[in-house]
């Protein structure tokens, strides 16, 4: 019976981290069925899902324990489940660009939970526009749209919210 363990973890970042954490990991028998992982600032995290029988999860927490001491790293483990299939949703994504300003994010976020879309994943970052040097804010989401919504009006409600928020943004279905 396979086991999953959830981990979160976050530390300074240095050349060699996202080996030595998945050297632990293989080690112990773990498998990583998913990973996001980035730099933040000066820091690094990732986050995890790692599979295994009792004995390597169990294995795992204790010597990722260990490694928190040695590696300098703040750990967060908890034992989870994997997610199951849903047929009732639709995976899309929305990919939306604009000047940097406070709270787009919030903002997306709002939108999809008045609607009950779920949230998979978001990615953000600033970068300087080319010709400019304005700093521009960009943000990748994944969502889960119930099949119950009626998708031509949902992009209607996506558009009208995005052109209030001057957000230059397209919704479409994730690309397989």
């Amino acid at each position: 019976m396979k086991l999953y363990l959830a981990i979160s973890a976050i530390g300074a970042d240095r050349t060699g981290l996202v080996h030595d954490l998945t050297q632990v990991i293989s080690d112990c028998g773990g498998n990583i069925s998913e990973s996001r992982m980035a730099s933040l600032g000066n820091e690094f995290a990732m986050v995890l899902l790692v599979a295994g029988n009792w004995h390597s999860i169990a294995k795992l927490e204790t010597e990722l324990q260990r490694f928190t001491t040695e590696s300098g790293l703040t750990l967060h483990l908890h034992r989870t489940d994997p997610r199951e299939a849903r047929s009732d949703q639709l995976p899309y994504s929305i990919d939306a660009v604009c000047l940097d300003q406070t709270g787009v994010v919030a903002a997306l976020s709002g939108f999809c939970a008045n609607r009950g879309i779920d949230i998979a994943e978001v990615a953000t970052r600033i970068y300087p526009a080319a010709h400019t040097g304005a700093l521009m804010f960009s943000v990748q989401m994944i969502i889960n749209v119930p099949s119950k919504l009626h998708l031509a009006h949902l992009r209607e409600e996506f558009i009208e919210f995005c052109d209030t928020r001057n957000l230059d943004a397209i919704l479409e279905p994730v690309k397989s």
